[in-house]
């Protein structure tokens, strides 16, 4: 491989490992929302977290390239912020791929805290237990397997995008260039074999991953 494909690489592993402490730092608190409200306004934001799922990724960036762009809601928040404008720039990738990989976080933690149910939480507060403290003594280690899966996918999901994070960071070498573009550069420039390198170590990364998610199942079952 090159410098530039490993500068990729190193850069594609910051942007999944940063992504996935983000997601679960966000993706928590509203899966546990989703997992015990009630009513329509639960489904509407269910429907909205999963969105991702089924829309085009360039369809997704376009519309985060326009909020988060000089004109618009968001990029004149940041920039009032003091924080500049977000995209074409690693925050911004960030960003773009806390929302692109939101479902595959928050869904399987949904999961895990329905099947908790609320007799164990009943329990704790019969042990004068407060809602923070039986969250994280009682339903953090319940919902352990959630939360690994989750973990996993998000981090693999990030490793593999593309269309969002080629709008939002377009494809600047060494600072918005992930692997998956380089795939695409060499490709474009018909050298395949650094391509099949590439491409081959992504193959061999999410089967593996699936594979453990897998297993994972299985021995909750």
């Amino acid at each position: 491989m090159t410098d530039a494909d490993l500068q990729a690489v190193w850069l594609t592993l910051r942007l999944a490992a940063a992504s996935t402490l983000a997601l679960l730092l966000v993706g928590t608190p509203l899966a546990w929302w989703l997992a015990r409200a009630r009513g329509q306004l639960r489904n509407a934001v269910g429907a909205l977290v999963t969105l991702p799922l089924i829309l085009p990724p360039t369809v997704l960036g376009f519309y985060l390239l326009v909020l988060l762009g000089p004109q618009g809601p968001l990029g004149k928040l940041t920039q009032a912020a003091g924080l500049g404008l977000l995209p074409f720039t690693f925050a911004g990738l960030v960003a773009a791929s806390v929302i692109y990989s939101l479902p595959f976080v928050v869904q399987p933690l949904q999961q895990a805290f329905e099947a908790i149910g609320e007799h164990p939480l009943e329990a704790a507060a019969t042990l004068r237990a407060g809602p923070w403290d039986s969250f994280f003594s009682v339903v953090v280690p319940l919902a352990r397997p959630g939360f690994v899966t989750g973990a996993v996918l998000a981090f693999a999901h990030t490793i593999g995008e593309f269309g969002v994070v080629l709008m939002i960071g377009g494809n600047i070498p060494g600072k918005t260039q992930v692997l998956s573009m380089v795939v695409y550069d060499h490709v474009e420039a018909l050298e395949y074999g650094q391509a099949h390198w590439l491409a081959g170590g992504m193959l061999a990364f999410s089967f593996a991953v699936l594979l453990a998610v897998n297993l994972l199942k299985r021995e909750r079952a």
